[in-house]
């Protein structure tokens, strides 16, 4: 009788007895649990054939493999989730050597070095090594978005290398060294540098005219502020106005990574052409300059502000808004949104720096022994702005607000000679420009200065009149 057939007669007799049902049923349960360890085949049998290599039934199955997925073997840029809040980049970039997958992951708002290694599974003790890197490790406490890192982690957990990239020209370079401690080097690239020209006509506004032309924002900006001491360019430009830069772009890789510096410049306006030259001096200070070495600035701005409208003119009879008198108004007052920059007229020393009666926030500069600018009803100081504080052209100083007696937001701006009220509008025509370039310097300025004209006079077709400042008929260029 084998094993089989003796488990089937002891099935038969506790059925037959007359034992309680409880018992039959754990009797039952036991019989069942011993037939299914009967019927499961043997575990060397198991191994055997698990071992065995598995195969496909369907065309094009031997394509794939187990190394064409492993990361480290990918060309090019794939997309791996780490958790679910953040996703990084493995690529094939890091050093063939080290075989090791690189990791990037973006800064974000309210990031710090903690969490940026706790996200890409590195420990604490990570960032302690990392932190306590031989060199300058400044740039682990400046971390801005945008900001990214890349990091080469190896197969067994251990970070490798770590590269803080600021931006495409600057980096900082982390490596792990033979003592279980980190180096750090500032990877500077070098960009190639390219010659730009572009012109543009004006049928409406300079940025306008100037995004038609292909001209970016930044550039427009540079070119307003180096004209702007001798062009008001809310009241003064003209439509039939054009003008024309010379400047630098910037490529890493053939990638476009910036703006360079401008060269020169051109502007025409109301048929009189004005002429920037880009000059570095022999103590390492840069400037604009006409062709014949007078510096392109004036020693005060013309508006202290980007303004939308004068809402109110220098007049010595002006019907007071809230008091409904007539009274002299000592200023210009320039309408602009609140939070607008307020920047120094010219180079001076703070004297005022807080709340002063009906001009609310209040900030007065002294500019050498004669002049003085005040800025009224400021919503805010500029950071840094204190009495005593020297600022110079074009800083910030505080931002336009409606404090004090304003009636709506504006910047309130007076302008003094001798302790004397002057007309900021007309009293520019006065002042002396800023410093030119010295005796001493000139024949060297003229030198690099006939280059750049040379240059200009081939692009702009050569027309002379391009190369003056002086009066001429307006002759537009077409817009790129």
């Amino acid at each position: 009788m084998n094993l089989i057939d003796f488990l089937k007669q002891l099935f038969r007799r506790l059925i037959a007895e007359r034992i309680p049902h409880s018992h039959q049923l754990a009797c039952l349960g036991m019989l069942a649990a011993l037939l299914i360890l009967l019927a499961l085949p043997d575990s060397d049998e198991s191994i055997q054939t698990l071992s065995e290599p598995v195969t496909a039934d369907f065309v094009g199955a031997s394509e794939f493999s187990t190394s064409e997925f492993d990361p480290r073997n990918i060309s090019g840029t794939v997309n791996r989730e780490l958790d679910s809040e953040n996703t990084a980049e493995v690529t094939s970039s890091v050093p063939a050597e080290q075989n090791i997958p690189r990791v990037l992951a973006e800064v974000r708002n309210g990031d710090n070095l903690s969490l940026i290694f706790d996200r890409v599974g590195l420990s604490p003790q990570d960032v302690y090594r990392v932190s306590s890197s031989t060199g300058n490790t400044n740039i682990l406490t400046r971390l801005y978005p945008g900001y990214q890192l890349a990091f080469n982690i190896s197969e067994s957990g251990i970070l490798e290398e770590l590269e803080v990239i600021v931006d495409r020209k600057e980096s900082y370079f982390f490596q792990r060294n033979d003592t279980n401690n980190f180096n750090v080097e500032h990877r500077i690239r070098e960009p190639q540098v390219v010659p730009v020209f572009k012109e543009a006509t004006i049928n409406d506004s300079l940025f306008l005219a100037a995004q038609r032309g292909g001209i970016s924002a930044g550039i427009t900006m540079e070119v307003a502020g180096i004209f702007g001491g001798v062009i008001d360019f809310l009241l003064d430009t003209r439509v039939g106005d054009n003008f024309n830069v010379l400047y630098e772009e910037q490529f890493i890789d053939g990638e476009f990574v910036g703006n360079g510096t401008i060269r020169a410049a051109q502007y025409t306006n109301q048929g009189q052409t004005f002429t920037a030259i880009r000059y570095e001096n022999l103590a390492g200070e840069v400037d604009y300059y006409n062709p014949q070495g007078e510096s392109m600035r004036k020693a005060f701005l013309r508006n202290p502000v980007d303004f939308t409208r004068i809402s109110s003119n220098f007049t010595l009879s002006r019907r007071h808004p809230i008091l409904n008198t007539i009274r002299a108004h000592k200023g210009t007052d320039y309408a602009a949104p609140t939070g607008t920059p307020v920047v120094a007229s010219a180079d001076g020393r703070v004297t005022w720096a807080s709340r002063n009666g009906s001009f609310g926030n209040l900030v007065v500069i002294k500019h050498g022994d004669r002049f003085e600018t005040k800025y009224a009803h400021l919503s805010s100081y500029a950071r840094g702005v204190r009495v005593g504080n020297r600022v110079q052209q074009g800083d910030i100083i505080g931002y336009v607000g409606m404090t004090g007696g304003a009636t709506g937001p504006h910047l309130h701006y007076e302008f003094l000679i001798d302790g004397v009220h002057r007309n900021p509008r007309t009293v520019h025509d006065m002042l002396p420009k800023a410093e030119s370039v010295p005796a001493e310097e000139l024949d060297r300025f003229l030198q690099h200065s006939q280059i750049l004209l040379a240059q200009l006079n081939g692009l702009t077709g050569g027309n002379p009149t391009l190369a003056q400042n002086n009066s001429t008929e307006s002759s537009p260029h077409p817009t790129e």
